[in-house]
């Protein structure tokens, strides 16, 4: 029987490994942490019952992942739940741009920019999961669906500020600038456009869903299949070097490249570890979780009823926090992230109090204390809110990179997604997964197709770690 080794349980690490199992392959998972799931954990941190994600908590690209639906989840007790709105970004007038799993619902709400929503993201919505074969794998190959990729990534190679000057009103380009700034990019970058196009395309086929019971449920039924392949699992162990890894016939980093070249040392071909250790960082995100009494008062109608609420103003303040943060510079206004889960899965609150998860895009390696910008950025759109909070706990970006080693100095992304680690992942070559050691693969949020908790770096490396068993 092959065996194979797994270094990190994330949910990219925890998707090789059922993979390989699934394929009759001998599986042991190594895994810091002492406990497993990466950016898919969840906790009691400030009140006992009140259920917190701790990174990964929205998720429009798991829900419709092919490998996740390829195995039935639901029979190890992950269920998907929706809120009535999946986004809000609310404007200091009161309005708000408005996305619902419906493109024509939100194409409703957009005004004289309804049109041009619909046009826009109306066809590749109703054509994802086929779309998905082509944008959830490695960017640089034969597609599947050559034309319908093209339709798609042609507005993609655009910066998302080109694409938002195609909207008319402000409702529209906040809402659009807002998604597209997951990238964590300066919005006048090309490609900045990418990442946005793909997570509302997403959503509209299949909605922002949250994992019930918190995201530490994808973990917990990816691990209950795991053991059911006969996969281990062994957590508290922490690989820094290559004699500390078991003998195996394939072995996989969950890691962030630059932790792969730590561990492999003088074995990775020299051009390889040159680019491991080059690897560019993103900005990072300073997280404040929050026990809320009565929730959010939000002045929007709308945003009380939303998944997830995007605060940054108007889409010119947004491209400018998102300009600072790549300089290094710390906004006044930063642009803050607000997950309501709760809204679509009630048993996350204690009667009344409810968790508000939130962060703040900030500098890589910020230092200082962003509480006060979160807080003062949710009372400009819900005075009051501070009156209702009950209790709150930070994650800096130090203690970010504490909780996972991949998030250095809050990178919560797994490296900078620019044009080229967009395109490539951690070096330029059409094999993104391979490290030049024959058995050995990269599987983390750094490969394609990047971040997200649908398991799809994860299981594109072991299907090449596949082809290499069979070739043996």
């Amino acid at each position: 029987m092959s065996t194979a080794v797994v270094v990190g349980s994330g949910p990219n690490g925890l998707a090789a490994a059922i993979r390989l199992a699934a394929k009759g392959v001998q599986v042991t998972v190594l895994e810091a942490a002492d406990e497993v799931g990466g950016g898919t954990r969840s906790t009691e941190a400030i009140v006992p019952g009140l259920l917190h994600d701790h990174c990964s908590a929205i998720h429009p690209m798991a829900v419709g992942s092919q490998f996740l639906n390829g195995f039935n989840l639901q029979r190890y007790g992950l269920s998907w739940r929706w809120p009535e709105i999946d986004c809000v970004h609310p404007l200091d007038d009161g309005s708000a741009g408005v996305l619902y799993r419906s493109v024509e619902q939100t194409a409703a709400g957009l005004g004289r920019d309804g049109s041009r929503w619909r046009l826009a993201f109306g066809y590749p919505a109703s054509r994802f999961d086929a779309l998905s074969d082509d944008i959830m794998g490695p960017l640089l190959r034969v597609p599947h669906h050559p034309l319908m990729l093209a339709r798609f990534g042609a507005p993609t190679v655009l910066p998302a500020s080109t694409f938002a000057r195609a909207f008319r009103t402000e409702k529209a380009r906040a809402l659009f600038g807002g998604i597209a700034a997951h990238s964590f990019r300066p919005l006048h970058y090309p490609m900045t456009s990418a990442i946005g196009m793909g997570i509302i395309t997403a959503g509209h086929r299949h909605g922002w869903a949250v994992a019930a019971g918190g995201s530490q449920s994808i973990a917990n039924a990816m691990v209950a299949l795991l053991s059911d392949l006969g996969g281990k699992i062994e957590t508290g162990v922490r690989v820094q070097n290559t004699s500390q890894l078991p003998p195996a016939d394939v072995t996989m980093f969950d890691l962030a490249p630059s932790a792969v070249a730590g561990i492999l040392g003088d074995r990775l071909p020299r051009r390889i570890a040159a680019a491991f250790t080059r690897f560019r960082r993103g900005p990072g995100a300073f997280k404040v979780d929050f026990a809320v009494e009565g929730g959010v008062p939000w002045t929007n109608p709308d945003a009380h009823r939303a998944g997830t609420v995007h605060l940054a103003g108007s889409y010119a303040e947004l491209a400018a926090a998102e300009r600072d943060i790549h300089a290094g510079r710390m906004p006044e206004r930063p642009f803050v992230l607000i997950g309501q889960q709760y809204l679509a899965d009630p048993q996350r609150s204690v009667g009344n109090t409810h968790p508000v998860w939130t962060y703040a895009h900030v500098p890589n390696g910020y230092a200082g204390d962003a509480t006060e910008a979160i807080i003062a950025q949710i009372e400009r759109f819900a005075p009051g809110f501070s009156e209702r909070i009950v209790g709150q706990t930070v994650r800096t970006t130090t203690q970010m990179a504490t909780f996972n080693a991949n998030y250095a100095g809050g990178d919560i992304m797994t490296g900078s997604k620019d044009i080229r680690q967009l395109t490539f992942g951690p070096r330029i070559t059409l094999s993104p997964y391979s490290i030049g050691i024959p058995g050995m693969y990269i599987c983390s949020a750094a490969t394609p197709p990047g971040p997200g908790a649908h398991g799809m770096c994860g299981a594109n490396a072991a299907n090449l770690a596949l082809d290499y068993l069979a070739a043996k």
